[in-house]
C-alpha cells in the first residue's frame, strides 16, 4: 500500500471549472494556453486527481477523456507534464485499484515509455529530476525491473548532482525545494511498500538519507511560523507546506536534524523575535539558472513572525516586463549600481553575467561579503550585524561610481512614514529606520506578490548614495 500522500489543494469543481495560479476557467480543451503555458501545464499534470472531495468516478471520467483526446493534445505530450501526470495516475490507481483497466494502464505505460525516450537533458535541473521520479515510481507500479534499473541510476545521479551538501536543492528556490522533497517522499513511499527488486531496499535507504538532508535544510530555512522565504522563484500555494512535508516524512519513519545553512548561500540571523534570512550565495545551478534572480545580498525581515521587509516574489512565468522586473535587482532588498542588475537576467529564464560572491565573515550574528556583479572594476560589499534587537547594514561601493540605490520593499501591511528626511529617520510599522551617508530618500509605491497572479500594493524605500551607506532597523 502507498502511504497516504499529501492532499492537494482544490482546483477542480463539479461545474468543470479549473483553478490554477489563481486563475479560474471552464474546460474547453487540453491545450488551453490563453492564461500562459504554466496554466496549461497544470491542467495536464492532473495533480487535481488527489484533491479532497473529488469522486473516483469523476476522476476516471477525466482520465478516459484525456486518453481519448490525447492525439490532439500537444501540451500533454511534453515530457514534463507526462512525468507529473504519470506520478499522479500511479498514486490514483494505487488508491483505487478497481479503476484499473487495460485501456488506462496501457496508456499510462505508453506515456512512460515516451518520457523515457524524451528525458529532458536539454533542460536538466528540476525537470530531469522530475523525469527520474516518474520513471522510478512507474517502475515500481508496473513491476518493471528494466525500468527500475534505469530509473534508480538516473535518480541517484540527479540527487547527487542537485542536492547540495547542506540539503538544499541547487536551484536555490525554497518552493522548488519543497516540490522536489514531496516527490522524493512519494518515491520512498512507493518503494518501501512494494519491495520487488534486488537491492531495492538498499536503494530505498539511500533515498531516505537524501530526504533527511532535504528535511534538515527545510527545518533550518523556514520561519518560526513554518512558512518559507520567497527567495528566487518562490510563491505560496504551489508546494506543500513544511508542516505537511514533516508529517509525511514521519509517516515514512524518516528522522532528521536541522542542517547548517552553507552551500545554499542563505543565512538566518535571529534575535528576540527578529528573523532575518539573507542571500550571500552564488548561483549554484550554473548551467540551469532559470529560477535565479539578480538578488545578491537580498534579505527578508520578520518581527514576531510578521513580515516587515519582503521579497517582491513572483507573480508570473510569462516572458513579459513584470517577469523581468521581478527577477531584477531593483525588485529586491539590496543595492543597484548605476541602474544595473547584479547579475544579467533576461529572457524570462536566462542569466548572463553573474555576480561572484566572496564571503569574508560568516558568524551567527554577523555577515560580511562582497561581489563583483556590477563590473570588473566595481565591488559591492555588504555587512550585516544583528544586535540589541536591531539589524545594522552597511554598504560600501568600491570603484568609480556616481550613484547607487539601496531598496527596501515593505510588506503590504506595513505603513512607511518619513519622520525626518534630513536626519534619515523613518518609521515602518514596528521598526524605526535610521540611515547615514545618503544623498536622498524617497518612498514609492510598488507591488509584491506572494502567489501567482496576485499583486498587492506596497511601499518601497529607495535610499540613494554614492559610495558608503549605513542604516539600522530597530524594533520600537
Amino acid at each position: 500500500m502507498l502511504t497516504e500522500p499529501i492532499a492537494k489543494l482544490c482546483c477542480y469543481d463539479s461545474q468543470g471549472r479549473f483553478t490554477f495560479l489563481n486563475i479560474s476557467d471552464s474546460f474547453r480543451d487540453w491545450n488551453m494556453d490563453e492564461h500562459g503555458m504554466l496554466w496549461a501545464y497544470n491542467l495536464n499534470y492532473m495533480d487535481w486527481l488527489g484533491q479532497e472531495g473529488i469522486s473516483e468516478e469523476e476522476c476516471l471520467r477525466w482520465i478516459d477523456r484525456f486518453i481519448d483526446e490525447l492525439p490532439s493534445n500537444h501540451v500533454g505530450l511534453a515530457p514534463y507534464p507526462i512525468a507529473l501526470r504519470v506520478i499522479n495516475w500511479a498514486k490514483f490507481f494505487t488508491r483505487h485499484p478497481e479503476g484499473r483497466n487495460k485501456k488506462r494502464i496501457d496508456s499510462m505505460y505508453a506515456q512512460i515509455l515516451l518520457l523515457e525516450r524524451e528525458l529532458e537533458y536539454h533542460l536538466l535541473g528540476n525537470h530531469l529530476l522530475e523525469d527520474a521520479y516518474a520513471l522510478f515510481i512507474a517502475s515500481v507500479f508496473f513491476s518493471d525491473e528494466r525500468l527500475f534499473s534505469k530509473a534508480a541510476h538516473l535518480l541517484e545521479e540527479q540527487l547527487s548532482e542537485q542536492i547540495l551538501p547542506d540539503g538544499a536543492h541547487y536551484e536555490q528556490s525554497p518552493m522548488y525545494h519543497c516540490i522536489m522533497l514531496d516527490r522524493l517522499l512519494d518515491c520512498i513511499s512507493f518503494s518501501a511498500n512494494n519491495q520487488l527488486f534486488v537491492h531495492q531496499e538498499t536503494f530505498t535507504n539511500t533515498l531516505k538519507q537524501k530526504a533527511a538532508l532535504m528535511l534538515g535544510h527545510l527545518q533550518s530555512i523556514i520561519y518560526s511560523d513554518g512558512s518559507i522565504p520567497l527567495l528566487n522563484d518562490s510563491a505560496y500555494g504551489i508546494a506543500p507546506t513544511a508542516g505537511q512535508l514533516f508529517d509525511y516524512a514521519r509517516k515514512l519513519n524518516i528522522s532528521w536534524n536541522p542542517m547548517p545553512l552553507r552551500e545554499c548561500g542563505y543565512r538566518k540571523l535571529n534575535d528576540k523575535g527578529m528573523e532575518v534570512i539573507l542571500d550571500i550565495g552564488n548561483i549554484t545551478a550554473s548551467y540551469q539558472p532559470g529560477h535565479s534572480h539578480a538578488d545578491t545580498f537580498n534579505y527578508e525581515l520578520r518581527i514576531d513572525s510578521q513580515p516587515v521587509i519582503v521579497d517582491t516574489g513572483i507573480s508570473t512565468y510569462n516572458k513579459d516586463p513584470r517577469r523581468q522586473y521581478e527577477r531584477s535587482t531593483a525588485a529586491h532588498n539590496t543595492v543597484s549600481v548605476a541602474g544595473r542588475d547584479s547579475s544579467m537576467v533576461w529572457g524570462g529564464f536566462r542569466v548572463g553575467r553573474r555576480a561572484k560572491v566572496t564571503i569574508v565573515k560568516d558568524c551567527p550574528t554577523e555577515i560580511l561579503a562582497h561581489h563583483d556583479g556590477f563590473g570588473r572594476h566595481i565591488i559591492h560589499q555588504r555587512h550585516f550585524a544583528l544586535c540589541d534587537h536591531s539589524i545594522h547594514i552597511e554598504d560600501l561601493i568600491i570603484g568609480n561610481v556616481t550613484n547607487a540605490i539601496s531598496y527596501l520593499h515593505f510588506s503590504p501591511q506595513t505603513d512607511v512614514s518619513v519622520v525626518s528626511e534630513t536626519d534619515g529617520i523613518l518609521k515602518a510599522g514596528k521598526v524605526i529606520i535610521k540611515a547615514e551617508g545618503f544623498n536622498g530618500i524617497s518612498v514609492k509605491t510598488d507591488y509584491v506578490s506572494t502567489e501567482y497572479n496576485k499583486l498587492q500594493p506596497c511601499q518601497v524605500l529607495e535610499i540613494s548614495f554614492q559610495q558608503q551607506l549605513r542604516y539600522s532597523i530597530k524594533v520600537t
